[in-house]
């Protein structure tokens, strides 16, 4: 066995206690470990990352026990992928954080990190599904810690908030998969599929139950309307840097769906088929419209970004629910272009309220602003998917991979129409802050209509002596959406690679379960 596919897992798990229970008077040391580790997480994915692109599926049997009596780790291009681009959202994460100083704004910032990359490594890489389960928990944990961070009343508030509708989804994670065992005594992915094929149409009403609840779990994690209600007030309420890591966390969610929709319930089991497609896709149209509003009404930076990155996930699930190789190969380019790209407004979101004082969007414009109005400028081309960055190209794609479906001319209007929404509210966010003049009498007379958000304290430090870790961090990441731009190409081919293994899970059947056919 690879015994590196196991890294990303135990490597945060030991890191974090140690933080905590070694380090935790000692922030610099704290910083010092906590980057390490996530440099070394990069270095372990890109190696798993090359690994994989062969297409070999590589399986690590805890204890040595095969599948499906003991617990697995699975490697495919769809996991290592997506370990990846976590590993590099969060060195990126972990850079503005040291260098704005919000990790020395509360206690165990470092430590929470690191549990919430082991909670979301773990996810992408489990082969069983009550593990992928026990990680969305860790997940919700180390996500509620990092949310109040700081603290703040409206912070603890959409923290509150944030957990009860994610106990309520957790809790219907565990009825489906009661339900599941259920019918076929099992809860490993590879050996639900070959029982959930052998299933006689006479027993298959339960198991439809079961895969109903399981969407409706993924939906929740995933945003998607109705069920989005918990995203905006917790990412626009949370510091900034976190909600920009929590920006691969909706992402868990379309992965869960296209790995059990694919592998256990794929297009082949009559019992389930085409329920992705006719409950997902009027929902993410739906979901994909109401986030443009909301970026258009938005009158706080946070909630702006936070709806952006609704309007995202939209597009990202209408290509999820095309249920296709073609749309799926265009969901993974979207899903990498997307995560970037909401991370990337999350910081900047931040440098704007760390030197205006208030996340209002109409309030006193912001002295020095070259910089930081150049950056937003590129992270609003790339949330609206504007050439010619690679928001342009994965919208593209997902409208040429709806092309022969039957709602393809409402598909291609919410599309467009919602690009266009989200670029007049973008536009008119930028030209309030950075552009549009205010005089005095009308700032007294906006600035009481909303109160400045308490969970956002300005700075001490003078803009002109700001640090220049964060703009490190944020250029990174348009540097990542330019790389993305300019080997769209390569990229695509490594995704629509994927998206054939994806719809070919004999393959992954085969490897896990190997050793114990034989």
């Amino acid at each position: 066995m690879n015994h590196l596919l196991i890294a990303p897992v135990v490597l945060p798990a030991i890191v974090a206690p140690f933080i905590i229970m070694v380090l935790r008077h000692h922030l610099s040391l704290q910083r010092i470990f906590s980057l390490a580790c996530t440099v070394a997480l990069l270095a372990i994915t890109l190696g798993l990352a090359v690994q994989a692109a062969d297409g070999t599926v590589q399986v690590y049997e805890l204890g040595n026990w095969p599948a499906p009596f003991g617990i697995v780790l699975v490697l495919d291009r769809l996991s290592a992928l997506m370990l990846l681009l976590t590993a590099g959202l969060a060195l990126a994460v972990v850079l503005y954080a040291i260098g704005s100083g919000w990790d020395a704004r509360g206690r165990h910032f470092h430590a929470l990190l690191q549990f919430q990359l082991m909670g979301i490594l773990g996810a992408f890489l489990t082969g069983d599904a009550f593990n992928l389960f026990v990680f969305f928990e860790v997940l919700l944990i180390a996500s509620y810690g990092l949310m109040i961070h700081g603290g703040g009343a409206k912070r603890l508030q959409a923290g509150v908030q944030y957990v009860v509708y994610n106990l309520l989804g957790s809790s219907l994670f565990l009825l489906a998969l009661g339900t599941l065992y259920a019918v076929t005594g099992t809860l490993n992915m590879a050996d639900l599929a070959v029982r959930v094929a052998e299933l006689s149409p006479d027993d298959t009403a339960l198991l439809r139950v079961g895969a109903v609840m399981l969407l409706l779990v993924f939906a929740i994690k995933a945003a998607v309307l109705p069920l989005h209600f918990w995203l905006p007030a917790s990412y626009a309420y949370a510091p900034l840097p976190v909600a920009a890591l929590f920006a691969i966390m909706t992402k868990v969610g379309a992965y869960a769906i296209l790995r059990m929709y694919t592998l256990v319930f794929g297009p082949d089991v009559a019992a389930t088929a085409g329920l992705v497609g006719d409950w997902l896709l009027p929902a993410a149209m739906l979901t994909l419209a109401i986030g443009a509003l909301g970026v258009l009404g938005s009158r706080e930076i946070g909630r702006l970004v936070a709806f952006g990155a609704i309007t995202s996930m939209g597009t990202l699930l209408i290509a999820v629910a095309l249920f296709t190789p073609q749309a799926t190969a265009a969901a993974l380019y979207y899903t990498v272009h997307s995560t970037l790209a909401a991370a990337l407004l999350f910081l900047i979101a931040d440098l704007i309220i760390e030197r205006r004082g208030g996340a209002i969007i109409a309030q006193r414009p912001m002295a020095q602003t070259g910089l930081i109005a150049s950056l937003f400028f590129v992270g609003a081309i790339a949330m609206a998917g504007m050439p010619p960055l690679s928001g342009f190209v994965g919208k593209l794609l997902v409208m040429d991979a709806a092309r022969d479906h039957e709602l393809v001319w409402y598909i291609w209007a919410v599309i467009l129409a919602g690009s266009l929404i989200t670029i007049i509210g973008l536009a008119r966010a930028g030209s309030e802050i950075f552009w549009k003049s205010h005089d005095d009498s009308h700032i007294r007379e906006a600035e009481p209509e909303i109160a400045v958000d308490d969970t956002q304290a300005p700075t001490e430090e003078p803009a002109s002596n700001a640090p220049a870790l964060p703009f490190v961090a944020c250029f990174a990441l348009v540097g990542s959406l330019a790389l993305l731009t300019i080997f769209a190409g390569p990229m695509m081919d490594y995704t629509t690679a994927t998206a054939a293994q994806l719809f070919d899970p004999n393959i992954y059947i085969d490897a896990v379960l190997r050793r114990a056919e034989q």
